[in-house]
C-alpha cells in the first residue's frame, strides 16, 4: 500500500482489463463490482485500527519511527530481493511516524488500486490464479514456523479453499482475509462482554 500511495502502482494490462465494465450482447453495461471498500474521495478505505496495527508490526524496536531496516526485516520474508533502495523509498523521509503514515494513506485517492490483490501476489508470484504451496512453505519457514508437512498444506487448503476445488484462488483469498476481520471482531466484542462482567 505504501508503495501504490506513493506513486508506484502500475497495473498490468491484465488487471486493468479486470477493472473495466463488461458488456453482454443486448445488454446495457453494467460496473463489475469492485471488491474493494473505498474511503469518500473514492480510494482503498483505511481502517485506523488496522493502520496502527500495520504500523506497531512494522516498528520493530517500538521506537514510533519506522526505518527501511526495520521494513527490511519485516517485508523481506516475503520479497527476499527486494532492493535496500526500495526500503529507503517506502518510508521517504527520516522521521516516518504512525502520523506520516496516517497522513499518506487514510485519505488516499487510489481508485485502481486493490490491496488484497497486490498481497496475493507474493503467494502467485506466476500469476497462475493460485496460490503456489511451494512459495507459502517457503514463508512458514522463514517466518520461523519450520516446515510444514504435507498434512499441514492439506488443512491450509481444506482451511482456505472456499470453492472447494483444491486450490487457493484470489477469490478464497478475498474471503479468508474479510472472514478473519470478522472473526477479530467477533473476538474483540466477546472479550468486551467478558472484561465488561
Amino acid at each position: 500500500e505504501l508503495k501504490a500511495a506513493n506513486g508506484q502502482h502500475n497495473m498490468t494490462s491484465k488487471e486493468a482489463e479486470g477493472d473495466k465494465r463488461e458488456k453482454s450482447p443486448g445488454r446495457s453495461i453494467s460496473p463489475v463490482e469492485d471488491p474493494v471498500q473505498r474511503n469518500e474521495l473514492g480510494g482503498v478505505y483505511v481502517d485506523e485500527d488496522e493502520l496502527k496495527a500495520a504500523f506497531e508490526f512494522f516498528d520493530v524496536h517500538k521506537r514510533g519511527v519506522l526505518t527501511p531496516a526495520d521494513l527490511k526485516q519485516r517485508l523481506g520474508v516475503f520479497y527476499k530481493n527486494l532492493p535496500a533502495r526500495e526500503y529507503k523509498f517506502l518510508v521517504g523521509e527520516p522521521d516516518f511516524t504512525y502520523k506520516t503514515l496516517h497522513k499518506l494513506l487514510v485519505n488516499n485517492e487510489l481508485k485502481d488500486f486493490d490491496p488484497v490483490k497486490e498481497a496475493f501476489k507474493v503467494y502467485d508470484p506466476h500469476d497462475t490464479g493460485f496460490v503456489d504451496m511451494d512459495i507459502l512453505k517457503g514463508i512458514f519457514v522463514n517466518l520461523g514456523f519450520g516446515d510444514i508437512t504435507p498434512d499441514d498444506v492439506q488443512v491450509l487448503i481444506e482451511t482456505a479453499d472456499v470453492d472447494n476445488d483444491g486450490k487457493i484462488s484470489l477469490a478464497d483469498f478475498r474471503k479468508m482475509v474479510s472472514h478473519s476481520k470478522a472473526a477479530e471482531g467477533d473476538l474483540d466484542a466477546l472479550h468486551n462482554s467478558v472484561t465488561k462482567k
